[in-house]
């Protein structure tokens, strides 16, 4: 998984966030003791933005995998997790998203993750030759909020279950004789969302 996975969700996220921060008003930004920012919280007369490094694995639903450990920045030695909270009138967005390491094979991860995910509804499968969660929060033009594959084939596994609005998404690949994998939760709600 690299990191372009994971700064492809950032990114969409902080996207939609600039549509929303034209009007800012008031922006607070917390500090790491090497100068990085570890949180900002924005505020606006029409909503408010709120990103933090400092995913919670609670905040996805899904238990970690047994001995996994969370994927360090090459550049920082930080982990490489974010949550992402978007809120205005008539719409929001969270997304938490978090990466880590295993020594076990994906195959073992993906039967994991399929019990994992199978309380929150039917788990569907996809297989693609690269993984770059981006996940779907638009209806089709037929309305339609049930998550698809984007691909067929490949030897990188992305598990998904829920709706457009309301989704779990584990991806797995190969990393050497062991695993990468990211634990993804997506929340929107709005004038289309059923939530």
């Amino acid at each position: 998984m690299r990191s372009t996975k994971f700064q492809a969700v950032s990114i969409f996220a902080l996207g939609v966030a600039a549509a929303l921060l034209l009007p800012a008003c008031s922006i607070n930004v917390k500090k790491e003791q090497n100068g990085q920012d570890k949180q900002v919280d924005i505020n606006t007369p029409v909503g408010g933005i709120h990103v933090s490094k400092g995913a919670d694995v609670a905040d996805v639903g899904l238990a970690v995998y047994p001995g996994a450990r969370l994927k360090q920045d090459g550049s920082d030695g930080k982990d490489k997790s974010a949550n992402v909270n978007i809120s205005s009138f008539g719409f929001g967005l969270k997304v938490v998203a978090l990466e880590y390491q295993s020594n076990d094979a994906p195959d073992k991860l993906v039967a994991y993750y399929k019990d994992q995910l199978k309380k929150y509804g039917r788990v569907l499968e996809c297989h693609t030759s690269h993984l770059d969660v981006n996940p779907d929060i638009k209806g089709s033009d037929h309305g339609s909020h049930e998550l698809t594959c984007e691909g067929s084939s490949g030897n990188n596994i992305e598990l998904k279950v829920g709706t457009k609005e309301n989704q779990h998404i584990v991806a797995v690949e190969p990393d050497g004789k062991g695993s990468s994998f990211s634990l993804v939760y997506v929340r929107t709600h709005g004038k289309d969302a059923d939530i």
